[in-house]
């Protein structure tokens, strides 16, 4: 059940970010989650969003680098120790986890966290035998 991500290199200045929510909002490309991770001269901008196709189109024709690359998605409870029975769960099936970023989701008591790894078919394998639900790209636009 992967989930789209899209991925921008965006050069690490004033107003970069500001543009490039503006083109997928005039898109009416609803973005649920983000994280930027950047250097002194560029960044990465991560985002889920509603439209991962119309987004990728539209960050293109602006001439910006866009990916689209699939990550996992999984719903935890948001209580301490939620995110660790899921990270051990990989950890002791030697499965490193590349980066990972949360969410607030619209259900009282429960988070959801977008991870990276190398092969998604294992991790899901992994997360479900741990009993950790995984959810959809639908699921969260809900």
């Amino acid at each position: 059940m992967p989930i789209k991500q899209i991925s921008i290199f965006v050069e690490n200045k004033p107003g970069r970010l500001a543009d490039i929510t503006a083109m997928l909002a005039k898109k009416n490309v609803d973005i649920r989650a983000l994280s930027i991770a950047d250097t002194t001269d560029y960044g990465i901008l991560r985002l889920i969003v509603s439209n991962p196709e119309t987004a990728v189109v539209t960050i293109r024709e602006e001439g910006l680098t866009v990916s689209s690359t699939d990550v996992l998605g999984i719903a935890i409870p948001d209580v301490p120790g939620g995110f660790a029975k899921a990270i051990r769960a990989l950890a002791d099936a030697d499965i490193s986890v590349e980066y990972a970023y949360a969410f607030i989701t619209p259900e009282k008591g429960q988070a959801f966290v977008i991870i990276r790894v190398a092969d998604n078919a294992a991790a899901t394998k992994v997360l479900a035998r741990a009993d950790i639900k995984l959810i959809e790209q639908s699921e969260i636009f809900k």
